[in-house]
C-alpha cells in the first residue's frame, strides 16, 4: 500500500536510516532538506566535515554520501515509496550531490528488503575467524555491486598480499606525516567529545598488534615499525571498482559499496574498509590489477569475514543534520 503522506515520524526514519550508512573516518558529511512541494530529499554534503589532507577532492565524502543516498532509497521502499535518485542534479550548485524523490508505490525491484540489514550494519576491525565465505553469498554480493554500476571482485591470493603491502605503505605514511597523524587523531572520539568520530572501542585491544593495515587512529602506538602478521592466516580482500572515476561515479560507488556492505550484513557476513592507500593518487593507481581485462577506477577495499560485533559508531540524529531551508 502506498502511503498517504509523509509525517514527521516518517521523515525522521528516513533520514535516521540515511545518516546509518558509513562514512570515512565517521565523518557523516551531509546534510539534508526535504522540498514538501514535490516530496524530494536534498542531499547536500558537509563542507565542514571535509578532511583536507586525507581526501582534498573530496572522493571520499562523495563516496560516503553515496552510501547515505543508498540507505535512503532502501528506506523509502521499505515505507512504501518508488525512490527516484538523481545525481548532481544542479550543475551551478555543486555542494547538492543527489536527491530523491518519493514517487508513488516502491516497485518489487525496489531495495525494500535490506532496511532490517541497515542497522545491523557497521564495520568491524576486529579479527574475523578465517573462515571462507560461500560462493553463493560472494555471487550474492557481486551481483549488488553491479546493479549498483560497480564491479566487486574477489582479489586472489597473491593479490590479496600485493594490496596488503600496498595498504601498509600508506599506513606507513599516513602515520609518518605528522599532519595527516594529527587529522586521524581527530576523528577518535572520546569523552567529553559529543561529535561524530571513531570510538576508541572500535580501535580494537590497545596491546593487540595490528595484523592487518587498519589506520592507526592513534598514529601514536607503533610509529616504527607497522608490519605485523595478519588477523586471519589468508584475508578475504574484494576490490569495488567503476568504469570511470567521475564525481557521479564516486557517487554511484558509494551506492554499490553500501549495498554490498548490506547484503553481506543480511548474510551475517562482518566488513571493514581499507581506504589509506586511496587517499595516496600513486598508492590508488598501484591498487588496480595489472591484469588488461581488470581495468577500471579501484573505490574501496573491502575486508570481508566472520566475527565478533563490533562497537555502534556514534551518530548524529535525523534533527542534527536536517535543514528546514536552503
Amino acid at each position: 500500500m502506498c502511503p498517504a503522506v509523509l509525517d514527521a515520524p516518517t521523515l525522521e526514519s528516513l533520514i535516521a536510516a540515511a545518516v546509518a550508512a558509513p562514512s570515512v573516518h565517521n565523518t557523516q558529511p551531509w546534510r539534508f532538506r526535504l522540498d514538501p512541494d514535490t516530496g524530494t530529499v536534498v542531499i547536500r554534503a558537509g563542507p565542514e566535515r571535509t578532511l583536507r589532507l586525507l581526501d582534498p577532492g573530496c572522493r571520499a565524502i562523495h563516496v560516503s554520501v553515496g552510501c547515505a543516498v543508498f540507505n535512503l532509497r532502501v528506506a523509502a521502499a521499505h515505507f512504501g515509496w518508488e525512490p527516484v535518485t538523481r545525481l548532481l542534479p544542479c550543475p551551478d550548485r555543486p555542494d547538492v550531490l543527489a536527491t530523491v524523490r518519493l514517487a508513488g508505490c516502491a516497485r518489487p525491484s525496489s531495495p525494500a528488503g535490506l532496511y532490517e540489514a541497515v542497522w545491523r550494519r557497521h564495520s568491524s576491525r576486529f579479527p574475523f575467524s578465517g573462515r571462507p565465505l560461500p560462493a553463493t553469498v560472494l555471487n550474492d554480493l557481486a551481483e549488488a555491486a553491479l546493479a549498483e554500476g560497480g564491479r566487486m571482485r574477489l582479489s586472489t591470493p597473491p593479490e590479496t598480499d600485493r594490496i596488503l603491502r600496498i595498504t601498509w605503505e600508506a599506513e606507513h605514511r599516513n602515520a609518518s606525516d605528522a599532519d595527516r597523524a594529527a587529522e586521524s587523531r581527530h576523528r577518535v572520539q572520546g569523552p567529553p567529545r559529543a561529535a561524530p568520530g571513531v570510538p576508541p572501542a572500535a580501535l580494537g585491544p590497545p596491546d593487540f598488534p595490528d595484523p592487518l593495515p587498519m589506520r592507526d587512529f592513534g598514529a601514536h602506538r607503533h610509529p616504527a615499525v607497522l608490519a605485523a602478521r595478519p588477523h586471519e592466516r589468508r584475508p578475504t580482500i574484494a576490490l569495488l571498482s567503476t568504469a570511470h572515476d567521475r564525481r557521479t561515479d564516486w557517487l554511484r560507488a558509494g551506492q554499490a559499496l553500501e549495498c554490498v556492505l548490506l547484503v553481506a550484513a543480511a548474510h551475517g557476513v562482518r566488513s571493514s574498509l581499507l581506504h589509506q592507500a586511496l587517499e595516496w593518487p600513486d598508492l590508488r593507481r598501484r591498487l588496480a590489477s595489472p591484469d588488461a581485462d581488470q581495468h577500471g577506477h579501484v573505490q574501496m577495499v573491502v575486508r570481508l569475514g566472520y566475527g565478533p560485533e563490533a562497537p555502534w559508531p556514534p551518530r548524529r540524529t535525523a534533527r542534527d543534520v536536517l535543514a528546514e531551508d536552503e
